[in-house]
């Protein structure tokens, strides 16, 4: 049974690559909204991914469960067809073979991504591997997890990525990643639709991510004082932003109209009404027109 503060409860998720980041932003709050969250990733208590960073599913799983949901924490890697398909069928058993949301939000990249260099002069391995982890995971983990919601005729799945323009990214791999990442979603609709299942993608702002938060020299609790260092980071949002979008997307009836498209934080929070976890409601491509475009050009239409 559910109810307007917890429109989730009795609803069961997967977020992909939730150990940190939008990741762990979608998967805390859609435990907020009263789902159970099997949430998965490398990291974890029982060692580090070869990112090397304290975050770990098992904290995830913990804020997820202190949100109002439960968390259930599976450590698994992405990239390897057979710890995906465990994976899958450890919540087919536990759950009796419901899965109503599934979050594919696996990254890892930003130590793969060449910001300085053309394609031709980049590390061709560094650069396929990127794709491999960043689009081929996605790719394992809806061949798995698809057929649960396909016997059920309903579900969401959501892909993470950066932009929702074909403005281009700024790195070749980068972008190829994120573009994907894009059709992604709009192949699954198209083939999902017949059974009752959407497919979309979706990118935050800026990302106040916990690497970012440490590139700036600053937490959670004081943020703003990054603006000092680059002004436009006054206008970035918590990974709870992107969470709380995701969380009304799953609680929408209607969401089958909005099957294969690009959406972004700063256009759902004008119709759900969510805000970020200070209270505010950032609107990245107002702040761009406002203040970037002169200089970079303009973000492009929605896809």
């Amino acid at each position: 049974m559910t109810n307007d503060a917890r429109p989730l409860a009795g609803k069961v998720a997967l977020v992909a690559g939730g150990t940190r980041g939008g990741g762990r932003g979608i998967a805390v709050e859609l435990g907020a909204a009263g789902a159970t969250v099997y949430v998965t990733g490398r990291s974890s208590t029982a060692g580090r991914s070869d990112l090397d960073r304290p975050e770990t599913i098992e904290e995830t799983a913990e804020k997820i469960t202190a949100a109002g949901g439960l968390g259930i924490p599976v450590r698994t890697d992405h990239s390897c067809p057979d710890e995906v398909c465990v994976l899958v069928d450890r919540i087919a058993a536990e759950q009796n073979g419901q899965l109503d949301i599934l979050v594919n939000s696996v990254w890892g990249g930003d130590p793969l991504t060449d910001w300085e260099h053309p394609l031709w002069e980049q590390d061709l391995d560094t650069g396929l591997q990127l794709i491999r982890q960043a689009v081929e995971t996605h790719v394992i983990t809806s061949r798995f997890g698809l057929p649960l919601m396909v016997a059920r005729g309903s579900g969401l799945v959501v892909e993470v990525t950066d932009g929702n323009t074909a403005r281009y990214r700024g790195s070749f791999f980068y972008d190829l990643a994120k573009s994907a990442v894009i059709r992604l979603a709009v192949g699954q609709a198209a083939e999902l639709k017949a059974h009752g299942i959407a497919a979309v993608a979706i990118t935050p702002g800026f990302l106040r991510s916990e690497a970012m938060l440490e590139g700036f020299g600053v937490t959670e609790a004081n943020w703003r004082d990054g603006a000092a260092k680059d002004p436009n980071f006054a206008r970035s949002e918590s990974p709870a932003y992107l969470g709380r979008a995701v969380a009304a997307l799953a609680a929408d009836p209607d969401i089958m109209t909005k099957t294969g498209r690009a959406l972004a934080t700063w256009g759902l929070y004008k119709e759900y009404g969510f805000t970020d976890a200070d209270g505010t409601q950032p609107d990245w491509p107002a702040h761009w027109a406002n203040v970037l475009e002169e200089e970079y050009g303009p973000l492009g239409d929605p896809l």
